[in-house]
């Protein structure tokens, strides 16, 4: 039996992978953005180990929900769930770069970690004067490339934690909306998948995947000095480094 967190679990992927997972017999521990969508993700995920809350749009609360976590013992695997698409540009830079970069520094290790990123980095770019010079430009797409790029960094630097990125498909989320074209089930499969399994195809690190396959990612992200980079300005913006 693993024991996983996952942020952004009151709803969504999240919590079909929640759901699933405790199916299979693991404790899992969610995250919800406040106390309302706490009580409404237990509700929805009976057998859950418990529920913690944070606004990840809150450098603050992104700090002080590290924190939480450890204080209740460690973890197998961390999955990066939680994400903003219809959001002001600072809010997906500090929701869906930001914070996981946080969240991967504070944490305790874990065995493995998931990175929720999306098809659509491949439309983004790395820009570092975006990061240094305000945030005004980051685009959604440009903040998932940031997140298979940490998630590539983190696998490198860390060569004794399983570190992937995966593309979810294009699902009837309230992010994806109701006409998106991929199944919930083919969302959810490869972030559980990565978590537990011990199919040897599983225990890998720093690959991109999509459908429990490893897939091509943008040209940046496989960069080391654009990864260095990455890291390097969010340790700026936020004060918080990488652990060696």
């Amino acid at each position: 039996m693993a024991r996983i967190f996952i942020t952004g679990s009151a709803d969504g992927l999240g919590q079909l992978a929640a759901k699933a997972l405790v199916a299979q017999g693991h404790q899992v521990l969610l995250h919800a953005r406040n106390e309302k969508r706490a009580n409404e993700a237990m509700a929805r995920v009976p057998g859950a180990e418990a529920v913690v809350t944070a606004d990840l749009g809150s450098m603050e609360q992104t700090i002080q929900l590290a924190s939480v976590v450890n204080a209740l013992g460690s973890f197998d695997a961390v999955i990066h769930n939680a994400g903003v698409y219809n959001a002001s540009a600072e809010d997906i830079l500090m929701v869906n770069t930001v914070a996981p970069y946080i969240l991967t520094c504070l944490i305790k290790r874990p065995r493995r970690l998931i990175y929720l990123s999306s098809g659509m980095h491949m439309q983004g770019r790395f820009q570092p004067g975006d990061l240094q010079n305000g945030n005004s430009r980051i685009s959604y797409s440009d903040s998932k490339l940031h997140v298979v790029m940490l998630c590539k960094a983190i696998a490198r630097k860390w060569p004794d934690v399983y570190a992937n990125a995966l593309n979810p498909g294009w699902v009837p989320t309230k992010m994806g909306g109701p006409g998106a074209p991929d199944s919930f089930e083919s969302g959810y499969k490869t972030q559980v998948w990565l978590a537990v399994s011990d199919d040897a195809k599983a225990k890998v690190s720093g690959y991109y995947f999509s459908r429990h396959k490893p897939a091509p990612c943008h040209p940046q992200a496989d960069d080391v000095q654009l990864q260095d980079k990455l890291l390097t300005l969010c340790a700026r913006l936020t004060g918080i480094s990488v652990p060696e």
